[in-house]
């Protein structure tokens, strides 16, 4: 299991890229200099955020993508699960109810201690913390 997939990492670049750029939309071109990201794989990362109300597209001449939320208000925890689903650690036997250690198991109690603290530090990381002072 990866925690931050391509996809999250183009997606954070993406969004960072667009915050720094405030007040328009970038095109596609743009993005994909600067970023060094292929245009259809930043396409298809662009229509998930647009999807996701992070972003705004733009058809035609000048067309591109404009940042909707602020960075701050943009947390990597909902990158995850937007590109990923729910955020989980532990994919143990549990989950299918055939684990014969249901109540008792002392690693899954770990685990999920784990997940908890993973989950509140991705929680803290928002996308304005991670623009990059010029």
């Amino acid at each position: 299991m990866k925690l931050i997939t391509r996809e999250i990492d183009y997606a954070v670049r993406a969004i960072t890229y667009l915050a720094e750029k405030e007040d328009g939309v970038v095109s596609v071109i743009e993005l994909v200099n600067r970023l060094g990201i292929t245009r259809p794989f930043l396409r298809k990362i662009m229509q998930v955020l647009a999807k996701s109300d992070i972003v705004d597209s733009y058809k035609g001449y000048r067309g591109g993508f404009r940042l909707v939320k602020k960075p701050e208000n943009i947390y990597l925890i909902e990158l995850v699960e937007i590109f990923q689903g729910k955020f989980s650690l532990n994919e143990c036997l549990l989950n299918k109810n055939i684990c014969p250690d249901q109540t008792t198991c002392l690693l899954k109690e770990r685990v999920n201690s784990i997940e908890k603290k993973v989950k509140e530090e991705l929680e803290a990381i928002n996308m304005r913390s991670l623009i990059r002072k010029r």
